[in-house]
């Protein structure tokens, strides 16, 4: 069995998921971290600032759903988790795998560079140059904000909610006038806590697109228990049915006052929310469709009205970004980056990405998922098909998952959790077994294979 020296960049769901399959195929493996904490996202308030969490924050998917296969959540948890159980229950995983004495914490990949003969090359936080066979990108999707570009200059404050605390932190919001940006799940949750009326304020939201609201609980259970994809059925018949059913569980969005979306239900990502429709049919937040203009502190919409504003908050998604890697070896503009199964770039056979993906209705199942193929193609029981079949397939399966969705950055990495997981475990891994017996390991695991060179040797 191969034992090829690996490199797992970050420590939050993704790395400590990819570290856990590696510890249990026996692979030696270094896990790099800027922050003194593991959990990513899920660190309120992480020194590294990287956490888009708020102090308020409760995770969207039902433990249920949410928990890992091998590491069921607590039964005394409620069903929807503020970020605190979340982050103890990671605390807890990495505690129960024995996970923390591979990861160097406050030691960041400052840049990978991969060598010519294959392998790479890591600078690290601390000056440091080390040189692993495998690389396993697991840095995350949610922590460099993305901005829109409207016309005009706003003079008021500005913040990205990946910056929103709390009603007094970063700003003090009492009394404010303020327009929330955006109809994604944290927009929502922001415009509900700020739009109390407690605190005075005069609170309006505007989307560009809309969005359908679907409710967290249905029949007293959470609404996700009833959510699960056939891959025995075709997919566009299970969405013809979703939208079908979708105005007798939560309405249309007309209906509490929101722009009619410009897409049918499930081809943009839903927002879930039990309290939106409430605080906009009881006045307490004021629809708008999208902004044409600024003019200091008044902002125009795209249906001729106007109103001033002393903040905006954007929220308004995040850039897919790799601050490691040379722009031009790998990017994602427009958060477009072309991977095989969502982890391999074509001809880069030692490098794994790690959890880019907007995974429905999970993430943390998903990763998992991820991590068994990871940690069997480190020790060369798996290997990839030609670079020519995986061109095919990914674009066979971006038609599969989003053909159907809007053309937006938010979409480009959009997979549906349980056909993806079928995929992989049916389909994907077996065949890349299969293709290890016959062709042998990838080429990477025989260099590494003949380097004796310890883990993550020191220059």
């Amino acid at each position: 069995m191969y034992q090829p020296r690996t490199a797992v960049i970050g420590a939050g769901i993704s790395g400590l998921t990819a570290g856990k399959m590696l510890n249990d195929y026996g692979v030696p493996y270094v896990c790099f971290e800027s922050s003194d904490r593991i959990g990513g996202n899920w660190a309120f308030g992480n020194p590294n600032g990287r956490s888009s969490a708020y102090r308020s924050l409760h995770i969207d998917t039902s433990k249920h759903q949410l928990s890992f296969r091998d590491f069921p959540m607590p039964e005394d948890y409620p069903d929807f988790p503020h970020h605190t159980q979340i982050k103890q229950y990671l605390d807890d995983y990495c505690a129960a795998f024995d996970l923390t004495r591979a990861i160097e914490f406050q030691n960041s990949v400052e840049h990978a560079r991969r060598l010519s003969g294959g392998g790479w090359e890591l600078e690290t936080e601390r000056g440091e140059v080390r040189h692993f066979d495998l690389l396993v990108v697991a840095n995350g999707h949610h922590w460099d904000p993305r901005y829109p570009d409207f016309p005009g200059e706003f003079t008021g404050e500005t913040l990205h909610a990946h910056h929103y605390i709390d009603p007094r932190t970063p700003l003090d919001f009492t009394d404010q006038r303020i327009l929330v940006v955006g109809l994604g799940n944290s927009a929502a949750d922001i415009a509900v806590e700020l739009s109390s009326k407690a605190l005075g304020t005069k609170l309006t939201l505007s989307t560009r697109s809309g969005a359908w609201i679907v409710p967290k609980y249905i029949a007293g259970r959470p609404a996700d228990k009833y959510y699960r994809t056939s891959p025995y059925i075709p997919f566009s018949w299970q969405r013809k049915i979703a939208q079908w059913g979708q105005p007798f569980t939560a309405g249309r969005p007309e209906m509490y006052g929101l722009p009619t979306p410009n897409h049918k239900f499930f081809e943009a990502h839903p927002t879930q929310s039990v309290e939106l429709p409430l605080r906009l049919g009881s006045g307490d937040v004021v629809p708008k469709p999208d902004i044409v203009r600024l003019d200091g502190k008044t902002v125009h919409f795209a249906d001729g009205t106007s109103d001033d504003f002393d903040v905006i908050i954007y929220a308004t998604g995040y850039n897919i970004s790799f601050p490691f890697f040379d722009p031009d070896f790998v990017s994602a503009p427009n958060n477009r980056i072309d991977l095989y199964k969502r982890m391999f770039a074509p001809g880069i056979d030692d490098l794994v990405f790690a959890g880019f993906a907007q995974a429905t209705p999970t993430l943390f199942p998903f990763v998992e998922c991820q991590a068994r193929l990871i940690g069997a193609y480190a020790v060369g029981r798996y290997r990839l098909p030609s670079p020519d079949e995986m061109h095919r397939v990914i674009v066979a399966d971006q038609q599969r998952y989003t053909g159907h969705m809007l053309d937006r950055p938010r979409h480009t990495q959009q997979v549906d959790y349980f056909l993806y997981e079928h995929d992989m475990r049916v389909r994907e891994i077996p065949a890349g077994a299969r293709r290890a017996r016959t062709q042998g390991p990838p080429r990477w695991a025989r260099v590494a294979e003949a380097l004796d060179v310890p883990t993550g040797v020191r220059k």
